[in-house]
């Protein structure tokens, strides 16, 4: 995985939107069976923004800018159903978001606004990745395995993840949808 450097008074954080249980649970396992070195490290989610660093002296900022956006979007579905791939741009197997995209694209241009705001490396496309940078017979399982997946939930929060220097992502602060 790719990400920005960081320095001893930085954090680097991402903003998400949790895939909860029972589905955390199932897409997790699913990874790890596909042999992702990623699987324990990072929880199913739909990014927002990207792996970000900010000096730490930014985050109360961060924080009063995602408050801010969260005010005014409202919770919404979110639905999950079959595979897709960013091959051959990059080694990505993921479950595709077929309701909640317009309110993902939403929630992903205010969120990168502000003191988020940065150029990206692709276009905004919302999923749940659940294979990436595995050989590509296990991409090929991944996006034949999980083709009849299908979950639905309501999205009431997004989550800033915080990666540690264990290379875990852990959830540090919850911003309620309140619009």
């Amino acid at each position: 995985m790719n990400l920005p450097e960081r320095g001893p008074a930085q954090a680097r954080i991402g903003i998400s939107i949790d895939v909860p249980d029972p589905w955390r649970a199932e897409l997790q396992g699913a990874r790890r069976d596909f042999g992702d070195p990623q699987a324990g490290l990072i929880p199913p989610h739909i990014t927002v923004v990207g792996p970000t660093v900010v000096d730490q002296a930014v985050l109360p900022a961060v924080w009063e800018h995602l408050d801010k956006v969260t005010g005014d979007i409202p919770p919404f579905r979110v639905h999950l159903r079959g595979t897709g791939t960013f091959r051959p741009i990059s080694p990505v197997v993921f479950i595709a978001v077929v309701q909640g995209i317009a309110e993902c694209e939403q929630l992903e241009q205010a969120a990168r606004s502000g003191v988020l705001a940065q150029e990206l490396r692709f276009n905004y496309h919302p999923h749940v990745t659940v294979a990436h940078e595995v050989p590509d017979a296990e991409l090929d399982r991944a996006f034949a395995q999980l083709a009849g997946f299908e979950a639905a939930f309501d999205v009431t929060a997004l989550w800033q993840y915080e990666h540690g220097d264990d290379g875990v992502w852990r959830k540090q602060r919850e911003f309620a949808l309140r619009g």
